[in-house]
């Protein structure tokens, strides 16, 4: 879509009118549907100035097509401003033109093609003005099916028509070297420069034609995309698959082939918990389904799955090209309806209501993401919510669905390929961490690595010690250290310390996006917004002070997160107006987050407990076999509560061994609608027979202990 198109002649009047400002506007509301900001009004007036300068030039033909603030489909981003015309063997050609008011930018080391500018009233991490020319120039060629075919030629620059060139540099210098060849950056001064850029690729108007052909053009992935997705996932054992990711991957495929043809709106959900396999699906239907025309996107909320992913399908292709099949769960707020032909969401539970920083955009991303695509599948573990605005459920999913009046399908994953192979793990966790009863409170049998160490120093040595097998092993903490702003891109500034065993290192740095597969990354600890959606071979978890073990229980204590989590942001507002809510979605969040991170290892996961009691409880679990015993010191009527294998003696004690019956009783009140009291009992038992009512440790009455 484009807001404003003109003619350079057409054009050139409305700026020395002094209208250009007003016009773009006009246009702007009328096809989007609201005003822009007086500062992007401000901006237009004044760049549009500079551009009027730079195409006053006899060789630039009057009807040259001119467009400005063109929306790349698919996408959030716009063009600022693109020339369109016929080069010398009368090709179609586009000179696409980045915009920037800055009069000063910083190199940002670490970042591939980002800098640092004033911009939005404060100064920020950016993309390069080359970068991101050269990226919206990729992304037309990728997806419009006409650029392709008739063989538009692309060529992007940036134009900073207030930055004056500094010594030693910074925006050009030649770490920036790869994005200025495909785009170059005109500065202040350069007006004679960017002429000779325009003059060499256009030497013919078109009177608009170029414009109207890519404004038109059917939206569709180029073979080159295609080609370069099958070859980097063919043979990569990481991404094939087994079992019931096969039923799950046939079924999206079938659902996603009839949208695309009959246009009916469809949404496939899948309930899957961690290590079942569910981004492995969802890559490989991204590949598949490209590879079929439709247009796709992988989404999520959380950036490390998308940045990880994206690298490692990159291969010898450029990752920037790969990262447009990669979108967060707030680029849809102004997607027209069906925009996209599928839309893959992983890590679905993280997704929120409202989009962008401040979240007040749109509506509700469940909704908006069901509206942009024929086709979305939602790929979800509701044990997996870890912030205050996580709202991704089968439920509220499924309201979106009635909502749309879409088809659709609930499948399940199942089989368990993290943690070496067991649902035993996963079960034990949920018991252990009190988030549901199972049947595995005796432990499990597998051949899984865990162990609950005594020192944070012992864990960060098995960790090294196995990260140079492979470089799949990571250390990941509980949010209960600051991130020290000073330090977030030094790893020898050290947000986590304990004291007592000379422990300190950094959180994972802020200047890499790729924290889980990067070379020296196991010097750094992640946190559950890096580690989340990924996996490794081992793991080292430090537990701090938000989970411990009193009075037999596990207990959360939301006090001891860091000022800096942004995960429990608003829980104290909550806690006062309703502070029951409160502690019950703290307590979620809390072992949700620590459930999410000690099922991350693929073979074994090294614990460190910051409360004694608890590492002392978790070991005690992990040694326990078949029925709880315990010994009672008969001389004294002591309790020892250990277990007993069988009569022994201690200092010289004869010690006698009791079996001790404990008897808990849970007890939960739920309504339903019945014609009768005998047809509602007989509703719930269906109910809680078929596990669609599971109690839990907040449904604890009462317990007690007998001699048997």
């Amino acid at each position: 879509m484009i807001v404003y198109e003109a003619t350079k002649q057409l054009f050139v009047e409305d700026v020395v009118q002094d209208r250009i400002e007003e016009n773009i506007d006009r246009y702007f509301y009328e096809k989007m549907g609201y005003h822009t900001s007086q500062s992007e009004r401000k901006a237009w007036n004044n760049s549009m100035q500079y551009m009027m300068k730079v195409l006053i030039d006899n060789n630039i033909p009057g009807n040259v097509g001119i467009a400005i603030e063109f929306k790349i489909p698919n996408t959030s981003k716009r063009v600022d401003f693109i020339i369109t015309g016929k080069d010398g063997q009368l090709k179609n050609t586009a000179i696409i033109v980045e915009l920037k008011q800055w009069e000063k930018a910083d190199e940002v080391e670490g970042k591939d093609g980002v800098v640092q500018a004033y911009t939005g009233h404060a100064l920020r991490e950016v993309p390069h003005p080359s970068y991101q020319a050269w990226s919206y120039a990729t992304t037309i060629e990728d997806y419009n099916e006409t650029v392709q075919d008739r063989q538009i030629d692309l060529h992007p620059c940036a134009y900073l028509h207030n930055y004056l060139a500094v010594t030693p540099p910074t925006l050009l210098s030649d770490n920036y070297k790869y994005y200025l060849e495909k785009a170059p950056a005109f500065i202040k001064g350069d007006v004679e420069k960017l002429r000779d850029f325009i003059n060499k690729y256009i030497q013919y108007g078109d009177d608009k034609e170029t414009l109207y052909m890519i404004e038109n053009g059917k939206i569709r992935p180029s073979k080159s995309l295609q080609d370069a997705l099958a070859s980097m996932l063919k043979g990569n054992d990481e991404f094939v698959m087994i079992d019931d990711q096969k039923l799950v991957y046939e079924t999206a495929l079938d659902m996603a082939r009839k949208s695309y043809k009959d246009g009916n709106k469809r949404v496939l959900v899948v309930k899957g918990g961690p290590g079942t396999g569910k981004s492995v699906l969802a890559i490989n239907l991204l590949v598949r389904l490209t590879n079929e025309n439709m247009v796709c996107s992988y989404v999520t909320k959380n950036a490390a799955p998308r940045n990880v992913y994206a690298t490692k399908l990159s291969g010898d292709f450029r990752k920037t090209r790969i990262n447009n099949l990669f979108k967060g769960s707030g680029s849809f707020v102004e997607s027209a309806e069906n925009e996209f032909d599928v839309l893959i969401v992983d890590e679905a539970h993280r997704l929120n209501a409202k989009s962008g920083m401040f979240q007040n955009l749109g509506e509700n991303q469940i909704k908006e993401i069901i509206k942009a695509s024929k086709f979305s599948i939602f790929f979800i573990d509701e044990s997996q919510r870890v912030t205050l605005k996580d709202i991704g459920s089968i439920h509220e999913v499924q309201k979106y669905i009635k909502l749309a009046n879409a088809e659709s399908e609930l499948m399940e994953l199942e089989s368990q390929f993290r943690c070496n192979g067991s649902d035993g793990y996963i079960a034990w966790l949920d018991d252990v961490l009190e988030i549901r009863r199972t049947a595995n409170d005796d432990g499990f049998d597998l051949d899984y690595d865990i162990r609950i160490c005594d020192t944070p120093n012992e864990v960060r040595d098995l960790i090294f010690e196995k990260n140079q097998i492979n470089n799949k092993a990571r250390l990941l903490a509980g949010y209960c250290w600051d991130w020290i702003a000073d330090g977030k891109n030094k790893s020898d500034v050290y947000d986590i310390t304990i004291p007592d065993y000379n422990f300190a290192m950094s959180w994972n740095l802020g200047n890499s996006q790729t924290w889980a597969i990067d070379p020296n990354s196991v010097n750094e600890i992640g946190c559950i917004h890096t580690a989340q959606g990924l996996e490794f071979d081992y793991v080292g978890v430090i537990i701090g002070d938000d989970l411990r073990y009193e009075n037999g229980r596990i207990v959360t204590d939301v006090k001891e997160r860091a000022k800096t989590d942004q995960s429990i942001k608003g829980i104290n507002k909550l806690s006062r107006e309703n502070p029951e809510k409160a502690n019950k979605i703290a307590d979620e969040i809390i072992k949700n987050t620590y459930r999410t991170l000690m099922t991350r290892g693929q073979k074994g996961c090294y614990i460190y407990c910051t409360d004694r009691k608890l590492a002392e409880y978790l070991k005690r679990r992990l040694g326990q076999k078949g029925e709880i015993r315990y010994l009672v010191h008969d001389e004294n009527n002591m309790s020892d509560m250990m277990i007993a294998e069988d009569n022994w003696q201690k200092g010289g004690w004869l010690m006698k061994e009791y079996e001790v019956e404990i008897e808990e009783v849970m007890q939960r009140r739920v309504k339903i609608n019945a014609e009768n009291e005998e047809e509602a009992i007989k509703l719930i038992k269906e109910k809680y027979n078929k596990e669609e009512i599971v109690l839990d440790y907040n449904d604890f009455k009462d317990v007690s202990f007998n001699n048997v």
